[in-house]
């Protein structure tokens, strides 16, 4: 772990809201179980006893503002009918359905005098109980009865919150990553149709980057038979005119470019415009995707602006920029919420659970993923950034990618993220400025990075 500052930042604010009313104490008596199947158009919702039993028939009512005012003074009147203390609302996190439907049932006060929590499930939580009724098939009743179920079996997790203090910055962290991920695929299925009219092309690499400027022209304007036929002298000219001097050797990028355009199979004419179409579509939507990501990383700059405190703690990691520390911010949230940094990682899904029957125990276990996707991606890309400008993450990548002779790249890189998890809760937790940690030379770095091979007790055999 890195060493910290002693007094140079603040504990950082919890992130509670603070217009919410008082939350009553955890009753004594018995508490129902309400699951709700949310989807666009209704909620069903099904109410079990603590015995198991169903309170009333499911019933549906629209998902409107009056319908979940409905559903609310309904709970509330049947919880006095069946003397419960309490009742546990859960749902699963399907699409953004079940937002405004979960923050009006935690703040309402229809049920301000009833014990109540809201609990928002991952499906795979229900998915697991589901397998233990193999009969029956689908239906939103049957869904409904399922959540309820789940939150009778109990080991649920942490209550939903509405974070006021980073949900602004959560929902344009979570935008910016869709626009990624929407870059890197029309990215993707440009080179797909780049390689038929330009085979050679990537194999060559003459620009090394195939979106840069002077790439994106020559591919945009020019045909494979007119760089076969341009003079080197010439092409290479233009292209250090279109690359404002920024080639070292313009000759050499002229001569890759011409010996891929000689190398590149010929497209038969009848295809050639609608290709040369799809191509000019699809450079045009990623250089729309370009401007936006800009515009969305300024927005999030200015909105991380507001938090000066966790800007300075996480954003004193080398490699951290706005993007990454608003990422990991906005997921994050209130640190206080995680018991270690363990349970943080749980959250991430960058955890390995053990596969292991009598002796036999896996050497290659999967990586669960069954956690928050978004930090998980934030988590990943940061450590990639660190490590490209942190010694220490640097060496720590590299050893990890030297021991593993499959997946090497993807695992360092995920192990790197772990590493990173551990720091971020170290910093976060004491409100500390990173400093890089001291090595005396030739000391070897932890790779404790995945759990500890667990040491099974085994029995002693009785004497005879």
């Amino acid at each position: 772990m890195s060493k910290q500052h002693s007094a140079s930042v603040p504990p950082l604010v919890p992130s509670l809201q603070e217009d919410a009313p008082p939350r009553p104490a955890q009753p004594q008596g018995g508490v129902g179980y309400l699951g709700l199947d949310v989807s666009q158009a209704e909620v069903t919702a099904c109410l079990l006893l603590p015995d198991g039993r169903e309170a009333v028939r499911r019933w549906t009512v629209p998902n409107t503002q009056p319908g979940a005012e409905s559903l609310a003074k309904r709970v509330a009147l049947l919880a006095g009918e069946q003397q419960l203390a309490g009742v546990s609302i859960g749902m699963e996190a399907t699409n953004l359905y079940w937002w405004h439907l979960a923050c009006l049932l935690r703040n309402t006060p229809l049920l301000a005098g009833l014990w109540h929590e809201v609990y928002v499930l991952n499906p795979q939580l229900v998915a697991g109980l589901k397998r233990a009724y193999p009969v029956g098939g689908k239906t939103d009743c049957r869904d409904a009865f399922f959540i309820a179920e789940r939150l009778r079996v109990g080991r649920l997790p942490a209550p939903f919150q509405v974070d006021v203090l980073y949900a602004p910055l959560q929902r344009l962290t979570r935008f910016r990553a869709h626009l990624a991920q929407s870059l890197a695929r029309e990215k993707n299925y440009f080179l797909s149709f780049l390689w038929l009219k330009f085979s050679a092309f990537s194999q060559e690499q003459p620009f090394g980057d195939p979106f840069g400027a002077t790439s994106t022209v020559v591919l945009d304007q020019y045909s494979v038979e007119d760089l076969v036929q341009w003079p080197p002298d010439e092409l290479a000219a233009f292209l250090q005119a279109q690359g404002r001097g920024g080639f070292d050797d313009p000759a050499a990028v002229a001569t890759a470019l011409t010996k891929a355009a000689r190398d590149s199979y010929r497209l038969d004419t009848v295809l050639a415009e609608p290709v040369s179409l799809v191509l000019a579509t699809t450079m045009a939507t990623i250089r729309t995707l370009q401007a936006q990501l800009k515009l969305v990383d300024k927005t999030i700059a200015r909105e991380l602006a507001g938090l000066p405190a966790v800007r300075r703690t996480i954003g004193s990691v080398p490699g951290l920029g706005a993007v990454w520390t608003a990422g990991l911010v906005a997921e994050i949230g209130d640190i206080s919420r995680f018991v270690d940094d363990g349970a943080l990682a749980k959250y991430a899904g960058l955890v390995w659970h053990p596969f292991e029957s009598g002796s036999f125990q896996a050497q290659d276990t999967r990586m669960s993923k069954a956690g928050n996707a978004y930090l998980r991606y934030y988590l990943v890309e940061a450590a990639n950034s660190v490590r490209l400008h942190c010694a220490e993450y640097q060496a720590f990548f590299a050893a990890k990618l030297a021991q593993s002779p499959k997946h090497d790249q993807k695992r360092a890189l995920v192990l790197t993220a772990r590493k990173l998890v551990r720091l971020l809760d170290a910093l976060l937790r004491a409100g500390a400025l990173y400093q890089p940690q001291d090595r005396k030379e030739g000391q070897t770095l932890p790779h404790a990075a995945r759990p500890r091979r667990q040491q099974r007790a085994r029995l002693a055999t009785p004497a005879s």
